[in-house]
């Protein structure tokens, strides 16, 4: 696993002219950091992870098991776990064997036209040339109606190399279907020919190794899995096939198949190795190795590397790609010129493995005041509430204080547990779950500690956000549309033509969005209104009210808090509801979620979010429930 160096983004370039209209070259400083590969392992010395173990066992029992050829071995994993890493060092081990050769399909490349004959082209091209010309001469006497023909392929077969050899097999092979249904007896005919000739001890093997069979089409597996089991299931030959089983059931990739189908697929491997998940101690190294070669080390204190270990699922591919995310802010991002390289770090792992109160720290929608200051007080308080000593006094003004900004004046007679009940209520949701979490609250507390992390905090609140490329793997923007036309507020989109209108998911969709900052959801709204919908903005509850009466939304969007009421939107959909003004699907699009909005939104049978992915999803979904809209 090599790494890519890289230099600084940002160089001092001169701009003055040189004489004759040349430059000299300005070399590059020492790069800081450098990126990792995502290429599979394939030297030994190169293994991270531990799996040189693994693969020198698995190339020993394939080696054992040459005499009980055919037979097919599934190394099944999840994405990013290092599928392609152990396979490559099998095929290395296998190198060393006598008499095993290897061989590599790459079926995610095919088409399921070119699947079959592509996998068993590959398999006949790795015998000897010998072997292919008694193999046509043998096809040609068999083919009584075709003997004439045939024979003079064969004379003329002389000079021709494998691959000349190989397509006239083919071509043999797959006449008709009655050539066909003799393709196992004669491939198995070659096979036996070129692994059990007199001057070869012990039997040749070849060892197929098929990768990202999970990752193709459903019709590409199909033609793979029947080259293997129908064409090339033929003794002297092993299939090594990668793949996530999980992804090929009947309810995963394949899951039109059959019960006949499923049959078939259950046939296909006779064993399989599921490769495991890396253990605490192997991760840490594994991050501690990917730090190091990345330049990062000195970043990554116990906690993180915690952090980083256990939120990646222990996914290699994952903690590859954060660690290149890191390296790419770090060096072209000029936001990070101003604090240190560690406030990107933590910035990155916030973004990363805590999307939802990331938001809230970088301002989404309705997003109001400091939620790290605010989390962190809590977690003061929540200490407080839960000590079974009276509260020094000291104490009381910061309890007091905080329980009056989420509406709940202190009840000295009430117990404070159940205090502490009311205030979590009011608070984000996930608040109780972070607070117990050591590794977010070192991660918080770290990020709070570094150098001018108020003004860090100030540009990440204004929308200074990392980019999507860095981001978790989540639902992307789903409306692939072309880019929106600018519609001043209050209208909606231009008209459709008849072209796009067909084409447009939302093209009968109108949308009442109701905002006092409508400016903060422009983006979402534009992609809405390209998708084919009429998005019409009401900056506060009148404004609703007025719009409603001119004409009933598809659905209805909607902030929460507005102004100095933090329940304005709750309770203006309430009114709606009671007075049978509105009855249709209503999405709050909020910058927090706590559980005593996600109660009323449920009582309203309202959906209630902080995701524009998910709003688009949403809108999605509820305009396809609604007859009209179909």
């Amino acid at each position: 696993m090599t790494s890519t160096s890289t230099g600084s983004a940002r160089l001092p370039l001169s701009t003055q002219p040189f004489p004759h209209g040349t430059e000299p070259a300005l070399p590059l400083p020492p790069a800081r950091f450098a990126l990792l590969n995502d290429e599979p392992v394939t030297d030994p010395a190169a293994d991270l992870l531990g799996a040189g173990r693994a693969a020198r066992q698995l190339a020993g029992l394939l080696v054992a098991s040459r005499e009980s050829t055919p037979f097919t071995l599934a190394v099944d994993a999840g994405w990013g776990v290092g599928k392609s890493s152990l396979m490559r060092l099998v095929d290395a081990e296998l190198t060393q064997a006598p008499e095993v050769h290897t061989l590599w399909f790459n079926a995610w490349t095919s088409t399921a036209d070119d699947a079959l004959e592509g996998l068993i082209k590959s398999v006949l091209m790795r015998f000897d040339r010998r072997v292919l010309r008694r193999g046509v001469h043998r096809l040609s006497e068999r083919r009584a109606l075709l003997r004439a023909a045939r024979a003079l392929t064969t004379v003329a077969a002389g000079p021709l190399g494998v691959a000349g050899l190989v397509d006239e097999l083919w071509k043999s092979l797959s006449v008709d279907s009655q050539a066909r249904n003799g393709m196992r007896g004669a491939i198995g005919d070659l096979v036996q020919e070129w692994s059990q000739t007199e001057e070869f001890r012990p039997r040749r093997l070849l060892v197929v190794f098929i990768d990202d069979l999970d990752r193709c089409p459903e019709e590409v597996v199909l033609k793979v899995c029947e080259a293997v089991k129908v064409s090339l299931d033929v003794p002297g030959l092993a299939f090594v096939i990668g793949c996530d089983r999980s992804a090929l059931a009947p309810n995963g990739l394949l899951r039109d198949l059959s019960p006949a189908a499923s049959a078939f697929m259950e046939k296909i491997f006779q064993t399989s190795y599921r490769i495991p998940v890396a253990d605490q101690q192997g991760v840490r190294e594994y991050i501690g190795r990917c730090a190091r070669q990345a330049g990062i080390d000195q970043l990554l204190d116990e906690r993180l590397t915690t952090l980083l270990a256990e939120r990646s699922a222990r996914n290699p591919r994952r903690i590859k790609r954060l660690v290149n995310g890191f390296v790419l802010e770090a060096t072209l991002n000029p936001m990070w010129d101003d604090f240190p390289p560690e406030a990107v770090v933590r910035t990155l792992l916030l973004q990363y493995f805590y999307p939802d109160f990331y938001r809230m720290v970088a301002g989404a929608s309705g997003g109001t005041g400091d939620v790290i200051a605010e989390f962190r007080t809590y977690r003061e308080v929540r200490r407080l509430l839960r000590t079974p000593e009276a509260l020094p006094e000291a104490e009381l003004p910061v309890v007091s204080r905080f329980l009056r900004e989420h509406d709940l004046p202190e009840q000295d007679a009430e117990p404070r547990e159940q205090t502490l009940n009311r205030l979590e209520r009011q608070l984000p949701s996930g608040f109780p779950e972070m607070v117990i979490d050591q590794e977010f609250t070192s991660l918080i507390d770290g990020l709070v500690a570094l150098p001018r992390s108020a003004e860090l905090l100030r540009r990440l609140r204004e929308g200074a956000a990392l980019p999507a490329a860095v981001e978790p793997e989540s639902v992307p923007y789903v409306l692939a549309v072309p880019a929106p036309v600018p519609v001043p507020p209050g209208y909606g989109a231009r008209p459709a033509t008849r072209g796009e209108e067909s084409g447009a998911p939302l093209r009968r969709v109108r949308i009442l969005w109701v905002d006092d900052y409508p400016g903060n959801n422009e983006p979402l709204a534009g992609r809405l209104r390209a998708a084919g919908a009429v998005v019409r903005i009401a900056e506060d509850s009148d404004a609703a009210d007025a719009a409603l009466v001119v004409e009933q939304p598809t659905l209805i969007v909607s902030d929460i808090g507005r102004g100095t009421n933090p329940r304005a939107g709750l309770e203006h959909v309430g009114r709606l509801r009671s007075e049978g003004r509105y009855a249709g699907p209503v999405i709050f699009y909020t910058g927090r979620i706590t559980p005593e909005r996600q109660s009323v939104a449920d009582e309203l049978g309202a959906e209630l979010t902080t995701s524009a992915a998910e709003v688009e999803l949403l809108v999605l979904r509820l305009a396809g429930e609604l007859p009209h809209t179909r």
